[in-house]
């Protein structure tokens, strides 16, 4: 299907259920295929906009389609990004969800400028196109069951884990949200938490306050006050295993966002396989296809 200038278009539908059967509707009492409907769209986006949200990372929102706008937590979007001057950055960049608005039709990006696809993202203006593909990967899953939450997060792990602010208190869910940055001024997601009703716990290196021990000490404060009924976690292999050692010891459950260099994003080119202890055995998976995000317990640094 040719893509439109003004909104792009829908140029395939990837399912990532184990079912091949085509969907079917009863209409006038037989049987028949259920109307066609894509999951995922690649398209032209045009920028609302791209600004400095501190001294490191830049907030990018983008007008999108209905189907990229219903983007779920913790999923991803593969990004073609423009080419900087004296630069040609090839393959697309995978960028975690930081937020999707279905009813304004716009989905919310948070990076930060490393290279030639980020400094090419740093180019963009209000106005123009940016060409997206997405929603891609396995989000976040709550149980309704569940009454409080611990997220934990450092780096690019606070954008990742932003969107679950909005859908936990959808759930019902409190969260308690424990972020980690170099220093004060890098931390983010902060404000958007607090909107959600979040209890925000800020940790910094600068302040002495980041490393794993002390973070444990928090995370035990949270389980002995009942404010702990599951763990999600990203951007920091040292904090993940403070939550599986805690998770094993209280038989909590947990999931987190696996952070991987990227090409494809649809899992054709297996250049994100990472090893995962599955009941004792190691297998490989694809992070874009079988994840980002897993369970917590079979995650590996």
């Amino acid at each position: 299907m040719p893509s439109s200038p003004e909104r792009g278009g829908i140029v395939m539908s990837i399912q990532h259920d184990q079912s091949l059967a085509t969907p079917v509707a009863a209409i006038g009492g037989g049987i028949s295929p259920a109307p066609w409907k894509a999951s995922i769209v690649a398209e032209l986006a045009e920028v609302v906009r791209n600004e400095a949200v501190n001294a490191e990372y830049r907030h990018l929102v983008v007008n999108c389609s209905e189907e990229a706008a219903a983007a779920q937590p913790g999923q991803f979007f593969q990004l073609l990004c423009p080419q900087p001057a004296g630069e040609q950055p090839f393959l697309r960049r995978p960028m975690s969800l930081y937020g999707a608005d279905p009813d304004k039709r716009q989905v919310e990006f948070l990076y930060k400028v490393t290279g030639a696809g980020t400094r090419g993202l740093d180019t963009l203006k209000p106005g123009d196109r940016l060409d997206i593909m997405g929603p891609l990967g396995v989000g976040f899953t709550l149980d309704p069951s569940w009454r409080h939450m611990v997220a934990v997060g450092r780096g690019a792990g606070l954008a990742t884990l932003a969107p679950l602010a909005r859908a936990a208190k959808a759930n019902g869910t409190q969260v308690t949200a424990v972020f980690s940055a170099r220093r004060p001024e890098l931390l983010v997601s902060v404000e958007l938490f607090h909107r959600q009703g979040a209890d925000v716990i800020a940790v910094t290196d600068a302040e002495q306050t980041s490393g794993p021990a002390n973070v444990e000490r928090i995370l035990r404060r949270q389980i002995a006050e009942g404010r702990c009924d599951a763990f999600f976690t990203c951007g920091s292999s040292r904090l993940m295993r403070v939550q599986q050692r805690l998770a094993r010891e209280f038989g909590l459950p947990g999931q987190v966002a696996m952070e991987q260099q990227m090409a494809c994003g649809i899992g054709l080119c297996y250049c994100c396989v990472r090893d995962f202890n599955v009941n004792g055995e190691i297998v490989n998976r694809r992070v874009c296809w079988d994840g980002p995000v897993f369970d917590l317990m079979e995650a590996l640094p």
